[in-house]
């Protein structure tokens, strides 16, 4: 049994050695400074202030693992979520989550197979992800800050380069072993002599493209579980705005700035899309594929949204078929029976809405989309070109006929690349409300993206959307080049991270380029690009029509950011202006600068890059190249 005196001095040992403890991390000092901060103030919840004066010694909070799963985006195909769990003040603690939005290259009218194909190569992709983030991902950023974007975006980058060179290997040995066989299973028989070519058919004809054109480039190569690396460099960005008490827009303009906090914030313009001509309709039509409204800088953006929702309802009544408006007794017998039973009679029924949240319709030519919107603003006293602007998604990459060289504009009419110039001068002469054109040509025909740059520039943005998509892999492929441009459609997939878009969007700024932040077809209900466009400082932002949840959440997060800066007084007026683009070599330093070109003999002649000439819209500009 233990003595009293021994027990006082283990006692006595244990007083010294926890105020010792205490004193080594200054508690004491900090409660004699929480009590005499407090008193003045004799708070209702003492413990509670008591709680957060203390918290400001506290760690800072440390990623201690990421969880990966398998969701669907707002079409129902799988898509990555990822949640971000810190230990905050000794307890684990779910921080936040993001979905990412999917994207696919396959065209609306692929084959079956196609589709088939990549539906499984998508779900391939996922579960890799998904893997990837609950194992290799979850080890290696454990015990690191969720704030340190930069050193996150670094290792996910390094981890991304170690999975293609592994990819690369795998394919070269899966050739190898494929070679050998192919060389084991050959028989003399079956051996074709050298130098001896297989004769064609009498008679049968061979197709000829009608004149040469640029190849279309291969398309960008996604490796299997890259949305891991995408998926969690963006939950980090909102896991470290989350610990900075800061929306993530302000977090992401930090990371732009080098910690320089704005003193105003410009909020993109959207473009919000009002029609889908279905290209593969019965119907003529092949070169629209989104018709888009952007609303004038006066404007406060929940005006424009307000207004561009007064011109779809009034272009749903235009496009209601005739003789399907309800008889005035089948309507009033309707509106006897919601007042008999005490209820409101159901809104009409939206038909032919788009997976992108706007309506569908097909049309014979490329005026009657233009003329059915002037109708519909006219007939609500709106006038495009003052009230309210056009953008065009061309998306022409869609419509080559690499058989005759030329762009299937509508059913059975072609145009080459020059002719497809000159018409859009004289589309843009006839209806100058168009202030956008995304994709009016394919990426490989740069000399004419020249050409209608050098037309057009003045009196519109000449947007690259398909052309751009490589810019994700501006860090692991430098071949690659920008065609001339106005600016460019930047999307958040794949193996893109966010310091990849702070440093783009950084180097196109420098360049005069526009940035338009854009929504893919897949969008998912996170609302997180819309915060990306803010604090990047985006131009425009495309999210697609105003129906469809997934969709509307984000222009409800623009509305909302609208509103938050409106009154902290930190919001800042719009303010757009063309390039005029003149025929002159360019002393400033060019993309293709920092970017080395494709190999020469690739492409066809080309002229010197044109020189940018800036032409502001808050001064009176020329006839037909202002916004209001």
């Amino acid at each position: 049994m233990e003595s009293g005196g021994r027990r006082l001095r283990r006692l006595q040992g244990s007083r010294e050695e926890a105020a010792a403890y205490y004193r080594g991390h200054r508690v004491p000092q900090r409660l004699e400074e929480a009590l005499n901060a407090l008193f003045p103030q004799r708070p209702a919840d003492i413990y509670g202030e008591l709680a957060n004066y203390l918290s400001k010694f506290s760690k800072a909070p440390v990623i201690c693992k990421l969880v990966g799963r398998k969701v669907l985006d707002g079409v129902g195909q799988p898509t990555l979520e990822v949640e971000i769990y810190c230990r905050v003040k000794n307890y684990e603690k779910r921080i936040c989550s993001t979905v990412m939005s999917s994207h696919s290259q396959i065209p609306e009218n692929a084959l079956p197979e196609t589709t088939e194909a990549d539906e499984k190569e998508r779900n391939d992709s996922v579960n890799t992800a998904v893997e990837w983030v609950n194992e290799s991902l979850n080890t290696m950023l454990r015990d690191l800050k969720p704030t340190e974007q930069c050193k996150v975006d670094k290792m996910l980058g390094e981890y991304f380069t170690k999975k293609v060179e592994e990819k690369k290997e795998t394919q070269k040995q899966e050739e190898a072993a494929e070679a050998i066989l192919a060389l084991t299973s050959c028989t003399p028989s079956a051996t074709a002599l050298p130098g001896k070519k297989k004769a064609a058919k009498p008679g049968k004809k061979v197709a000829v493209a009608e004149r040469t054109i640029p190849p279309a480039e291969p398309a960008e190569s996604v490796l299997c579980g890259s949305l891991a690396i995408g998926g969690t460099s963006l939950a980090i960005a909102k896991a470290g705005a989350t610990i900075s008490r800061i929306p993530l827009y302000l977090h992401i303009a930090l990371l732009k700035g080098n910690q320089d906090s704005p003193k105003e914030i410009t909020l993109p313009l959207p473009m919000v899309t009002l029609l889908n001509c279905e290209k593969f309709s019965p119907a003529k039509l092949k070169l629209v594929k989104e018709v888009m409204l952007i609303p004038p800088v006066q404007l406060s953006l929940k005006q424009g949204i307000e207004r561009v929702l007064d011109i779809q309802k009034e272009m749903m009544r235009l496009l209601e078929p005739p003789g399907k408006a309800p008889s005035p007794q089948l309507a009033d017998s309707k509106k006897g029976r919601a007042h008999n039973t005490g209820k409101k009679a159901p809104p009409r029924a939206l038909k032919r809405i788009s997976h992108i949240g706007c309506l569908m319709t097909g049309c014979d030519n490329l005026e009657q989309p233009l003329l059915l919107m002037q109708t519909a603003c006219n007939n609500i006293g709106l006038e495009l070109g003052t009230d309210m602007y056009l953008a065009i998604n061309c998306a022409a990459h869609e419509l080559m006929d690499y058989v005759k060289g030329k762009y299937e504009i509508l059913t059975g009419t072609f145009k080459s690349p020059d002719e497809m110039v000159d018409m859009y001068v004289e589309l843009i002469n006839k209806f100058p409300f168009i202030i956008a054109l995304i994709d009016p040509l394919r990426k490989e025909d740069r000399q004419q993206w020249n050409n209608i740059c050098c037309n057009l520039g003045s009196k519109c943005y000449l947007i690259a959307e398909d052309a751009a998509t490589y810019l994700s892999k501006l860090k692991t492929d430098q071949d690659i080049n920008l065609p001339t441009c106005s600016g460019v459609v930047l999307k958040y997939i794949n193996q893109t991270k966010v310091s990849d878009l702070v440093e783009l969007t950084g180097l196109l700024d420098g360049q005069r380029h526009i940035t338009i932040l854009g929504s893919p077809d897949g969008e998912s209900s996170d609302d997180s690009l819309v915060d990306l466009a803010v604090g990047l400082g985006a131009r425009f932002i495309k999210l697609g029509g105003l129906s469809r949840g997934e969709r509307v959440t984000k222009y409800n997060r623009l509305l909302a950011i609208e509103e938050e800066l409106a009154k902290n007084r930190t919001l800042r007026e719009a303010h757009l202006e063309f390039v005029a683009f003149a025929e002159e070599s360019q002393p400033e330093k060019q993309l293709s600068d920092v970017i080395p070109p494709p190999k020469q003999d690739s492409l066809p002649p080309q002229r010197s890059q044109p020189a940018l000439q800036v032409r502001s819209l808050s001064a009176p500009p020329p006839e037909n190249s202002t916004l209001t």
